[in-house]
């Protein structure tokens, strides 16, 4: 079968399509012929080393996280899931490996596709989705009637973080640029800044929630934005930032919290009850996996809208 891999840390021309075995499911796992596999920045984080302390050192390692695919197999403990069901699902981010024709995965890291979402939208939606369930519900505590603010609101985390917000009551301001305005405004948010013609710094308003997607909006300079007990989530922490954070939340209201996620079930059953409530998962760019390459490419540049998809025959 074919899977994508790289030998060495670095840009996309790292990566290779190779010949590899197909793998065999153990007791509790389930092979998984890949659909589709969605792109996340955490990918190329990971492929240019940026996260080795985590990731670790060795090679080969396989890209792609999150996954939509058939179940081919079920393991003898396995009782949930069938041949022939649709799943998506994600694998370990740190390792990867979910752009591959199959792969064999626990069965606790997938969960049955609905019918309403096609196989490219189901495989959009595992890590984006648990960041921002994580950001909102665990360390935003967002209730009806909280005032959000979603810096850099619309790439993939950012489409499902505001139409979380809105299933949830808040009130969503929601910055982006020109060719994501529309976007952003479709997936509900009430107010919607153009970063082109607005710097977001000088906002008169003040929120209880601020999740600066763009990594341009950092704490020190949202605190005048945050109303006295706000929470300032950022998704993207350097190391320093563990320290830094834990002593500057114990001497201030305005809390600075790191996002750091997994796909588990928790946040899975609260993505499908989205979904059921009318989640919309736009996939605005797919590609075929002979051209990997190109789609990481296209997703590394920036300022991509929604998700982009690798899908398989």
């Amino acid at each position: 079968m074919k899977a994508v891999v790289y030998q060495h840390f670095g840009g996309t021309e790292v990566l290779q399509i190779i010949e590899k075995p197909m793998p065999t499911p153990g007791a509790h796992d389930v092979l998984v012929k890949v659909k589709a596999v969605s792109i996340n920045p955490l990918d190329w984080k990971i492929r240019r080393g940026d996260m080795k302390l985590m990731s670790g050192t060795k090679f080969p390692k396989g890209a792609g996280i999150d996954f939509a695919g058939v179940i081919t197999a079920v393991g003898e403990s396995v009782t949930d899931f069938s041949v022939g069901d649709n799943v998506f699902g994600a694998v370990d981010g740190m390792k990867g490996g979910a752009l591959a024709e199959y792969i064999a995965v626990a069965a606790k890291t997938v969960w049955h596709k609905p019918s309403s979402i096609n196989f490219a939208q189901a495989a959009s939606i595992t890590v984006v989705g648990a960041g921002a369930y994580k950001a909102l519900v665990e360390l935003g505590h967002i209730t009806a009637g909280s005032e959000v603010l979603l810096n850099g609101a619309a790439g993939g985390m950012g489409m499902v973080a505001i139409q979380l917000a809105k299933q949830a009551g808040a009130v969503v301001t929601a910055v982006a640029g020109p060719s994501g305005l529309p976007y952003v405004q479709k997936w509900g948010a009430d107010q919607v800044i153009d970063y082109t013609k607005q710097d977001v710094r000088n906002l008169p308003s003040q929120f209880d929630i601020i999740f600066d997607l763009s990594a341009k909006l950092p704490f020190s300079e949202a605190k005048p934005l945050m109303k006295e007990h706000a929470v300032f989530i950022n998704p993207v922490p350097q190391p320093v930032d563990i320290i830094t954070t834990t002593f500057t939340n114990l001497v201030t209201g305005k809390k600075d919290k790191m996002l750091l996620s997994t796909p588990n079930a928790t946040s899975a059953n609260y993505l499908l009850a989205a979904i059921d409530k009318g989640l919309q998962i736009d996939v605005t760019k797919t590609f075929s996996l002979t051209d990997v390459v190109a789609a990481y490419q296209y997703a590394e540049k920036g300022n991509v809208i929604g998700k982009t998809v690798i899908e398989l025959d």
